[in-house]
This record gives C-alpha cells, structure tokens and sequence, in this order.
C-alpha cells in the first residue's frame, strides 16, 4: 500500500501556480485512449472535475488517536475551524454516545495499522460555527493507515458527505431517465458545436444509434441554409448565454422528400463550476401542428373572405357591378387574376338564355381583374377582351362547367404567366347564368380541393346576386315601360301656353334599391281653348304604384272631358283613390269605411296631385291642390314666387272639401308645377330644396328647354331616391284681333245676326272656305238657345290652332244629342254639328252653359265636309 504523508508543508515556489495552469491545459488537450504525460500525472483537478459536485474533505490521526490535521474541505464540510478541530478525539467529538464503544474499537484497529470503509453517523459538536451545531449527518469514511516521520503508526481519513452522493446519483437517474425516455428529441451539442450525445427518440427519426451521432454537426441534418442560421444561433447560445425558446426549424428526414418543421429550444449547459461545457437541444416535430394550423389558418381565411363577399356583392342590382364585386373580393386575396363571363342573353332581358344544353351560347366578358398585370386574362383558347362577345369550343374545360354546372380545373400552358386555374360555373336557382375563372400565377400555391369548394360558394353568392339583379332589371324595366305609357307621349301642345316638361325616374344607384314610383303630369286640352294642367305623385313605389298611377291620370282625363270644374275634379279623384284599395270598389270602400275593424284591412292608396285649368282668352288660371307642393310663379321682371294654394288633404283619405284659387297670370309669366323628387332627399330636407327651386328660376325669358335644364342642373336630382316630374308652362294668352265676342237679344232675328257677325269675322281673319259650314253650325245653336235656353245669348268665335264657336245662354239643360226618325220634322240640328265640327260639346258655366264646336283650319290637308252632303246624309 501506497504510503501518504501524514504532513505536507505548503510550497513556496512562485512558479507552482503557473505550473498548476500548465498541467490543467495539458490535461485538456489529452486525447482519448493515450496515457497521460508526466507533466499531466501530477496536475490539480481541473474545473469541472467531479470534485466540484461531491464533498470530500480529508484530516489526519496522530499515533495518539487526536485529530492532527484538518483541510479546508472539512471545514466546510463540518463547519469547525482548524483551530478547533486539530486535537480533539473524532470519536468523542462527532460520534453518537451509543456508538462511540463500537468507535473506538474501530479507531484501534486503525492505529494498528488496517484499512477501513464505512458510513459512519455523526453530530456536528457544539464547537462548530453558528447555525452547524448539532446537525446530524451521514458520511461515507475510507481510512488509510500511514506513519509519520518518527515511524509511529497514524492514519488519514477521507470523509464524502453521503447525502451529497445520494441527490447526485439521484440527479443522474432522473437526468438518464429524461434523457433516455423522452419523446422529444434530446441533443447535448459540445462547444465545439458538435454532437456529444443524442436520445433513442432523435437517433429513431435520423437513423442508427444514438452512438452513431456522437461528433457531428448541424450541416449532418438540415439543408445548408437552415443549417447556417441554426448554427449562427447555437454559437450565440454559447456566448450569451441566452436561451431560445420555440426556434422554428425546417428540414428533411433521411430517405424522405416531406419537408418537416421542428420547435427546438436552446439553452447553455454550465458546469458545476459555472464553466459552459456545451449546448442542450430540445426538439419537438411540430410538421403535424403547422400542418393544422396552415388548415385553421386556411379556414378562417376562407371565412373572412366569405364574409367579405355578403357584405360588398350584391350591394348593387346592376349586373356588371355585382360581377365587379366578386371580383373586388377575390383579387387578390384568393387569386391573381379573375374573369366573369355572363350569357349575352341574360343581359339581354331573356328569360332563358339559349344554349344552357351544351354550354356553347354567346357570352360576354362584363369583368375583369388582375393583380400581376392589366394585360387581358389568358384562359383556355384566344384571349378575350372586356367587354367582348364570345363563346367557348364544345370540348373546352369551360364549356364542360357550363355544361355540367360543375367546376373544371384548366392545365397551365407552358411558358405562360398562370399555374393553375379554376373555372366555375355561376349556379343560381338551379340555373347556369355565367362563368368565373380564377388564376393563380407562377409561385403561388395551387389551387387545392378547399380552394375549389371556397371558389364554388362565392361564384354561387354572386350568381344569386346576379340573377336578382337579372329580376330586378327585367322587373324595373316592364314597370317604367308601362309608366312611361301612362304619360304624355312626346311634347305636349296647349293653346295659349308654351309648355316643356321633364320626368326622371328614380335608378338603382342609391343606397336602397329603387323602383319605378308614382309620379305623372299631364296636358289635357279642354274647350274653348283651356288646358288643365296637372302634376300628381302616388306614394310607395314600384309597380303597384305606377297602375295605381295610370288609374288616377285615366281618371282625370275622364273628369276633364266632363269640364269639371279643379274642385269637383279632385273630388271625384279623392273617391277613385279610396275605391282602389277595396276589393269592390268605390261603393265598398264607402261601406268599409262606415266599419273601422274592416277598414285596417283595407290597402290604402294615397296620393297628391294639384289639378290647374288654364283660359287662353282671359289669362287666368284656376287652381285646385290635394296635399301637393305649390306651385311656382315667376312673373316678367319679378322674382319667383310660390302660389298661396290651400293644400288640402291628399287623395284617398276622404272627408275634406277641396279649396280653388283664380290667380290671373300676365303675358310672358312661367307656372312651374313639380314632385317632391326634384326638392327633397336625405341630404337636402323639403325647405331648402324649395328655396333652392325658386332661387334656380331666374330667367322666365329663356327658352322653356333650357330652363328646364338649368333646373336640373342646379338642384340635386341625381340623387336617384325618388322619381322627378317638372311641368313648366309660358303664358301666352290669345291676342284680341282673335277673339270675336257677341250679345244678342233674345228674339228671332238674333239667328241671322249671328250669322252675319260670323261670316264678317271669318272674312276678317281670312277663313273664307270654313265661312258657310260656320255660318250654318252657328245658326242652328243660336236656334237651339233661342227655343229651350234662357236669357240673353252670347256668341264667341276663337282663332287659334282651330276654330272654335261657343255660344252662350242662361238655361241649365244640357243638349242631348238624339237620332230623329224619318218621319220627324226637327231633332237632327245636333246631328248636323256633329257631322259638319270636328268636336262639339257642352259645359256648365257659373250662370248657365256653353254650346261649342270647334272645326279645323283650312291647310290643304284636312279636307272639308260639304254642308250639302252632310245635310243630304240626315235624310
């Protein structure tokens, strides 16, 4: 046995520690498996050693059995300084009572010389410092017998805190359990940055054992640009001794071609010492989860666009914008380029396009949108420019998706911008209306089964726009078409007046969608040279409004023939319109408004409407208003002013009598009638729209057109929420060299006055072919005053665009036409006006009637009746 000295003296060689450096380096470069040089064989540990995790401490026994030498490790280790220590009786001083017998035994075996092993209880003596007495403890003693220099037998105690060994065996067990038995995969990277150790679960995913791996590096395991980048990481790891958490690397495994992904986490490992020995490498393959995530990613994606599209398609019912939409949608957030092709047909107004069958009828490209290039979409076969009519090949992809209704995938041409295209046919209501083509560019992803089904729901989405859109048209169509026919048809022409006219039906460009509404005006031309003018507005819109419309303006046509006077008009209407909401009529809504319960059953139709009646000979203008705007009078050098008209209350609501107004209207003065289309919208409430009215008429001089321009113009009439209807009329009353106005007396000479007062009249105005068939006419209406009329009569000739007689008497019966048999003597003067006058009639008046009739001018177109034939025809 190797003998130890029980003394060692310090040295004090300068170059001891130098030397001590010295052999720690050499020991650091000593290669595995070649025995350690002599420099290296007497080296003190170096760091890291396993001295730095265990506690060992040595002391030495004197012959006498004391305590003679204690090292710093048992310091530490106990907690008694030298100075105590040295001296005392080990057995006495860290030995339990009832161990100490079996103690000192041991000790004079010792002393005798034999080696000894054993874990040996102690107590910290009361000696120790503060905070160490009375510990209890467990140490693990290998003695050593010795002598000293004298000879004497003594021995040296190596003492290893047990507990210390057990956490460190402890440690190891669970370190090699989480090592070997984790399922991640477990890397220590030395500091070289090479491999020193591996688990079963990396070596399982890269191949062979986990010796095997021992000593290489990251470029052994990902592709040399991730490589670079992981070990640029690791080397400031090492340095900083920063830890990354969740680093996300990308590779391949051995033998396969499916890229995977890992979630590695890094952090320095330290030495007992706090010297960093390497690198630890935690990985978890994450390809699963990337995977799901990429799905979920996807998914939501594809959400947010499918709610992008119902809130921004079909916020229009115009065909083109809707397909614009979609495609607003789309690009680039799902593809680079898109197309919408719509059957031409469709477009059109068809109720079925043609070609459904074989998927080759005429389209049209109505859209298009690119975010790589304005260059137009390449599809399968020639390009196609916006806006073009074509139609696809049989055996196309894109005619297989009309065919079938079902979506086609489009090969790639080579050498061409697009990788992958999708076209997918626009179902709606189990009806192909178009087609829309998707196209993804070279480096972006393929189109995929979820990208196809996505595309499917919005092509779907705007088809059903479409196809509203499709119905709308055709419906707003039939509805302003039939409106349209309920009005004037092209200018009207009045006597007396001059009269432009302008109608704007409401369009779809406002926030809600319009519909055709109730708006009208009229020109209707009355006897004796008068014109009732009329502007009226049904509520509610749509077509149900523009019939309630037609009914209301035949019914004022009707009233006006009847030469009513505005008031008793609009009272008839008042009971037309009550009428149109009841199932019977007029008579049942009567009875259904006596029953309140019935009543709320009832659809109400209401509507305003002011009725005006114009005379050419005297200029004044008789008005009469239901609830409608009033009307607008500008008068030569005057600013514009609106009528005090008494609005009353609107039509169909009954009860109220209707008020009338004479206003006499001075040569050259303009009377604007108007809907509240042209005033009133959201931005621009009814009193400024007004104002803005009067202010716009300036110049009642100007052209009537251009007027009506300058109106339109000025006010805010494009704002498309309701229909637009202006009645503009010039006052031109008939000069007096045209107007002839008689009194006769009644008695019978009165006849052949009148027609020698007719006759010098027409000679005058230079009508002598109307001369004898007026002559005639007028004799046999005096005739008629003078045997069933009253009082004095009055004869009235007009010149104007016609010829028209009135003559006048007191009497309240009306004439009635009748057919005289052959056999009577009289009854056939009314027959004979009406042969001979292109129109006659009669009308109340306030102190009697007029008898009328009204013959053409003579301008060589219109030929004459022959009195004589006429006559002879009576018989």
């Amino acid at each position: 046995m190797s003998e130890i000295p029980a003394k060692a003296t310090e040295s004090t060689d300068p170059l001891d520690g130098a030397r001590t450096e010295a052999a720690g380096d050499a020991v650091a470069h000593v290669r595995p498996g070649e025995p350690p040089s002599g420099d290296a064989m007497w080296q003190s540990s170096p760091p890291g050693s396993i001295y730095d995790y265990i506690k060992v401490a040595s002391f030495s026994i004197g012959p006498d059995g004391l305590v003679e030498q204690w090292s710093l490790r048992a310091e530490q280790l106990f907690g008694i300084p030298a100075r105590h220590a040295v001296g005392m009786d080990p057995i006495e001083a860290f030995i339990d009572p009832d161990l100490r017998a079996q103690g000192q035994r041991k000790m004079a075996e010792i002393l005798d010389g034999r080696e000894w092993t054993g874990v040996v209880p102690f107590r910290v003596p009361p000696s120790a410092a503060d905070g160490e007495c009375g510990r209890e403890g467990l140490a693990e003693v290998y003695v050593m017998p010795t002598r000293t220099e004298e000879g004497e037998k003594a021995a040296v105690c190596i003492v290893v805190d047990v507990r210390t060994l057990r956490s460190i065996e402890t440690d190891l067990a669970a370190s090699q359990a989480i090592f070997g038995q984790s399922p991640f995969g477990f890397v220590l990277i030395d500091p070289d940055l090479r491999v020193r150790r591996v688990n079963y679960r990396f070596a399982s995913l890269f191949g062979g054992s986990p010796d095997d791996h021992r000593g290489k590096g990251v470029h052994d395991y990902l592709p040399r640009p991730e490589a670079e980048r992981v070990t640029a990481t690791l080397r400031r790891v090492l340095e900083t001794g920063d830890s990354i958490t969740d680093m996300h690397v990308t590779g391949f495994l051995p033998g396969s071609d499916e890229r995977r992904h890992w979630s590695i986490n890094l952090y320095r490992v330290r030495s007992g010492s706090g010297r960093p020995i390497g690198i630890a490498w935690l990985g978890t393959d994450i390809t699963a989860r990337r995977a799901a995530a990429r799905e979920a990613a996807a998914a939501r994606r594809n959400l947010a666009l499918l709610n992008e599209a119902g809130a921004r398609i079909g916020n229009s019912l115009d065909l083109e914008t809707t397909a614009r939409e979609l495609l607003d949608v789309v690009v680039p957030g799902f593809c680079d380029l898109a197309t919408v092709d719509l059957y031409q047909g469709l477009l059109a107004g068809d109720e079925t396009p043609p070609g459904l069958a074989d998927g080759s009828a005429e389209l049209r490209r109505v859209a298009f949108a690119s975010a790589v290039s304005d260059a137009p979409f390449i599809g399968s076969g020639d390009p196609v420019s916006l806006g073009a009519v074509h139609h696809y090949p049989f055996n196309s992809p894109c005619a297989d998706a009309l065919r079938t209704a079902r979506p086609q995938y489009i090969p790639a041409e080579e050498g061409g911008l697009v990788q992958s295209t999708l076209a997918v046919p626009m179902v709606a209501h189990d009806t192909v209306v178009g087609l829309a083509q998707f196209a993804r560019t070279k480096g972006s992803e393929p189109f995929g089964d979820r990208d196809r089904d996505l595309a499917v729901e919005l092509a779907a989405r705007a088809a059903v726009c479409i196809d509203n859109a499709r119905l709308y048209r055709r419906e707003h169509e039939r509805a302003l078409i039939l409106q349209r026919s309920l009005l004037p048809p092209g200018d009207p022409v009045a006597s007396g007046l001059d009269i432009a006219c302008r109608y704007l039906p409401g369009n779809s460009s406002a926030d809600r969608p319009s519909e055709v509404g109730g708006d009208w005006f009229d020109v209707i031309e009355l006897p004796g040279h008068r014109t009732a003018l009329v502007v009226g507005d049904v509520m509610g819109r749509g077509l149900r409004a523009a019939v309630a419309m037609g009914e209301l303006r035949s019914a004022v046509r009707t009233l006006a023939l009847l030469d009513l006077e505005p008031a008793e008009v609009l009272s008839a209407l008042d009971e037309i319109a009550r009428g149109l909401g009841a199932p019977g009529g007029v008579q049942q809504a009567t009875r259904a408004a006596r029953r309140p319960r019935e009543a709320d059953l009832l659809e109400v139709y209401l509507a305003t409407c002011v009725y005006a009646v114009y005379d050419s000979v005297t200029r004044r203008c008789t008005f009469a208003n239901a609830g409608h705007l009033p009307p607008v009078l500008v008068e030569p050098g005057e600013d514009a002013l609106m009528l005090d008209v008494p609005p009353g209350m609107p039509l169909g609501v009954g009860g109220e009598p209707f008020e009338e107004v004479e206003v006499e209207l001075p040569e050259g003065a303009l009377l604007a009638l108007y809907t509240d289309g042209l005033v009133e919208s959201r931005d621009h409430p009814l009193d400024e729209g007004l104002q803005a009215f009067v202010g716009a008429l300036t110049d009642p001089s100007a052209p009537l057109e251009d007027v009506c321009d300058h109106v339109l113009n000025t006010l805010d009439t494009h704002h498309g929420e309701d229909d637009i209807a202006l009645l503009m009329a010039r006052v031109q009353g008939l000069p007096v060299d045209s107007v002839g106005d008689w009194t006769l007396p009644r008695e019978p000479r009165s006849v052949g006055k009148a027609r020698e007062y007719a006759r010098g009249q027409l000679l005058s105005w230079g009508l002598e072919p109307l001369v004898d068939t007026t002559e005639l006419l007028v004799s046999e209406l005096v005739t008629n005053a003078l045997r069933y009329g009253e009082g004095d009569i009055r004869l009235r000739l007009l010149l104007d665009r016609t010829l028209v007689c009135e003559v006048w008497d007191s009497g309240l019966v009306q004439p009635r036409r009748r057919r005289a048999r052959d056999t009577d003597e009289g009854g056939r003067g009314l027959q004979l006006v009406g042969l001979l006058s292109a129109a006659w009639g009669s009308r109340r008046t306030p102190r009697g009637k007029t008898v009328w009739f009204e013959l053409p001018l003579p301008d060589g177109q219109n030929g004459m009746v022959d009195p004589a034939e006429a006559l002879l025809s009576l018989f």
